[in-house]
């Protein structure tokens, strides 16, 4: 007669561990699409406004660190799986606004303004109500025009550089078909193992591969209020913040904004002086941990979160490495595989932009003056755009009024 095997009931034990199996490797995957999705395009802005190739390799380094802690702090605060990332719609602001007036001490101001901003939101309740009362579809069309030149540029680079961009260009096109969320992690680990194979012509020094945080005293001035902090605060609360708060109400949490804002903020502006721009709640990526993806249980994917924050801080090391093969890529590749990051982004704001018929006339306003890329005092473009939209749209209510 065969042995006879008995089922052991399961244990609360069991099932925690059943509940970390499941969401580590969540967190983990969490981290390495968040980082390798967007790095590029954190580069990308802090070039734009002035910062040195070292300030910059600086600037990712205190973010990735800035969004790890400020992960492990919540997630652990609040016991629920409350993730933080870069604002990666701000980098692209960056990179389209243009060197900053002033130079790069203005740019690194308007980082700590903003951080600033930030954590009053979660002091002070009625900035938080004047933010939401800028018309969602006039935020989204500003964050549109800043995209639409950085999306263009795996178009112009497959047209200039066909054998060196197209490829990245159909690895991403094939990935999104079968696995759309490592799709922009598959183009850009292309682009950077391109880059390495050319760089081996003059070789990376291996200084430029270990973490160098740079300091640099932030100058507050208009330029930095204006032309940086303002829209820089604006579009991560529209774009990040306010959306990562409804991808976790709708998997069942409600994470207390106060802390949250707090948090977020002064890690900000700790963050500013080393060239890191801004953290936010993440947005994108909030769904792989808060997501069924990190277990069955509930009250248990905070672990996903934690294993994230971990993760943030060890790729923060290796950062100085990514960005040192990244700003000596062959011109336009890099910028190329940012710009694929950045087409679904694209695409979310334009139907947020115009998805309803009374807010497309505003909408038009903010995007039309934003690509136009003007600077009128100092102020970019982006500041107008909003400005424009936000006219329009009151002028259109007094009139239906």
């Amino acid at each position: 007669m065969p042995p006879t095997s008995r089922r052991r009931d399961a244990t609360p034990a069991d099932a925690a561990a059943g509940a970390r199996g499941h969401a580590v490797p969540a967190g983990l995957v969490t981290a390495v699409v968040g980082f390798t999705s967007a790095f590029a395009v954190v580069l990308d802005g802090l070039r734009a406004v002035g910062a040195t190739p070292a300030q910059a390799a600086s600037g990712l380094l205190a973010v990735t660190v800035a969004m790890g802690g400020a992960t492990l702090v919540l997630a652990l605060r609040t016991r629920m799986p409350v993730t933080v990332a870069w604002s990666t719609p701000g980098a692209a602001l960056l990179a389209g606004t243009g060197a900053a007036a002033g130079g790069w001490g203005q740019a690194v101001g308007g980082f700590l303004l903003c951080g600033l901003l930030l954590a009053l939101v979660g002091l002070v309740r009625p900035l938080e109500a004047l933010v939401r009362r800028i018309p969602v579809p006039v935020a989204q069309a500003m964050l549109a025009g800043v995209l639409l030149p950085l999306c263009l540029r795996p178009v112009t680079a497959t047209v200039d550089a066909p054998a060196l961009v197209g490829p990245v260009v159909l690895v991403w096109l094939v990935v999104l078909r079968l696995a759309p969320r490592w799709a922009t992690p598959a183009a850009i680990a292309l682009a950077v193992a391109v880059a390495v194979v050319a760089e081996q012509r003059s070789g990376l020094g291996g200084a430029t591969l270990l973490p160098a945080p740079v300091w640099t005293a932030p100058e507050l001035g208009l330029p930095a209020l204006v032309s940086v902090a303002l829209p820089l605060f604006v579009v991560t609360m529209a774009s990040q913040n306010i959306p990562g708060l409804a991808v976790l109400r709708g998997f069942g949490y409600t994470p207390p904004l106060r802390p949250v804002m707090l948090v977020t903020g002064v890690g900000t502006a700790l963050a500013a002086p080393f060239g890191g721009h801004a953290v936010n709640l993440a947005a994108i990526s909030a769904a792989l941990a808060a997501g069924p993806e990190a277990g069955a249980d509930r009250g248990r994917r905070w672990v996903a979160a934690v294993t994230a924050g971990l993760g943030y801080l060890v790729l923060g090391v290796g950062s100085a490495a990514a960005a040192a093969v990244a700003l000596q890529a062959p011109a336009g590749l890099v910028a190329a595989a940012a710009g694929l990051a950045l087409v679904p982004t694209f695409a979310s704001s334009l139907a947020g932009a115009f998805g309803a018929e009374e807010g497309r006339t505003p909408a038009a306003a903010a995007l039309l003056v934003t690509v136009s890329g003007i600077s009128v005092a100092g102020v970019s473009a982006a500041f107008w755009g909003l400005l424009a939209g936000v006219v329009v749209h009151v002028a259109l209510a007094r009139r239906r009024g």
